[in-house]
């Protein structure tokens, strides 16, 4: 299997890119990995490795970026070039923590749509306090949206966390302000009709606070307040803890205490951090295109490229390929 990286996306770029790849060729016997980017700049995070290699460019994508422009600007960039290997069938997919809106443009213009989706989704997998975790789509790919794009990405989703994340008959939820069938907005009352006459196990509308109880194994909704949902659930993670650190710090006492469940608190730190789930796939394009985390280190970004791994190995694409054209078939 060969995945491209671009080595010169995030914050930690290119050591937590580089050393993530190193985690993952010793992980997986057939993988082969390209990263993109500054050869300087790479090499000294880099034990040689027969199944690592170097596509040398300085040009790369910065977060000021305009995404729009960045495909006919920066022709040369690190993920531009990524994505070109997948376009070029010269790799199978791609990952990249850089530029969150120009890796969706580059994997529009570069990768491309699969036939009958109309738009692709962002989609990370968030944690619920089981451990199983649910997906979430879309999360910004499209602040617009229509109830046909609902319905698409609950089947895409539905696919993804059945295939890659072995969870059988997966519950599909559409995101709203009540769990009553006629609650919400004019698009999510046409999207619920659609969801539930869809080949997927909906279970209906879920609210907010239910989301990390796990009130549902993939959440649909809209790219405006699935960002807003996802943004919440991070900061109040990020400030609980904060808070957890002020607390525990007050004095010897409070310190003692502390020092007594450090491990216990680091657990639940870790289960918090959807980063430990991987990346956020771009959901409906050609070829599964990946966005770790942009503060994402090592550990991150092997767990992006694992994920990225098992979408591969289970033809994901392939199988919203061929349901959405049932689905088309059904609707003619």
């Amino acid at each position: 299997m060969r995945i491209a990286i671009d080595a010169m996306g995030g914050d930690h770029a290119p050591e937590a890119a580089v050393k993530g790849a190193q985690l993952a060729v010793d992980h997986y016997e057939d993988l082969l990995i390209t990263l993109y980017g500054d050869e300087e700049k790479i090499k000294p995070y880099l034990n040689k490795h027969s199944r690592i290699k170097i596509h040398h460019t300085i040009e790369k994508v910065e977060n000021t970026d305009e995404p729009s422009r960045v495909v006919r600007k920066k022709k040369n960039a690190s993920m531009v070039l990524m994505a070109e290997a997948v376009k070029n069938k010269e790799a199978d997919a791609c990952i990249s923590a850089g530029n969150t809106g120009a890796l969706m443009s580059t994997g529009l213009f570069k990768v491309g749509r699969i036939k009958g989706i109309d738009r692709p989704a962002l989609s990370p997998t968030l944690p619920t306090t089981d451990g199983k975790g649910f997906l979430l789509l879309d999360v910004g790919a499209n602040v617009e949206a229509k109830p046909n794009h609902l319905l698409q990405y609950g089947i895409m989703g539905s696919i993804y966390v059945e295939n890659v994340r072995d969870i059988k008959n997966p519950r599909v939820g559409l995101l709203n302000v009540g769990t009553e069938d006629q609650k919400g907005s004019e698009l999510v009352k046409e999207a619920f009709k659609l969801l539930e006459q869809a080949p997927i196990n909906f279970i209906g509308n879920v609210e907010a606070r239910d989301l990390l109880e796990g009130a549902a194994d993939v959440v649909v909704t809209d790219g405006f307040s699935g960002n807003i949902a996802l943004k919440s659930i991070e900061g109040t993670a990020l400030t609980l803890f904060t808070m957890l650190k002020q607390s525990f710090m007050k004095n010897t006492k409070t310190k003692i205490a502390a020092a007594m469940i450090k491990s216990d608190l680091k657990g639940i730190k870790n289960q918090l951090d959807y980063s430990e789930y991987g990346g956020a796939g771009l959901f409906g394009l050609s070829a599964p295109v990946i966005k770790a985390h942009g503060s994402s280190n090592e550990r991150a970004i092997f767990n992006a490229i694992k994920q990225t791994y098992h979408l591969v190995d289970s033809d994901v694409v392939s199988l919203i390929e061929k349901e959405v054209s049932k689905l088309q078939g059904r609707e003619a």
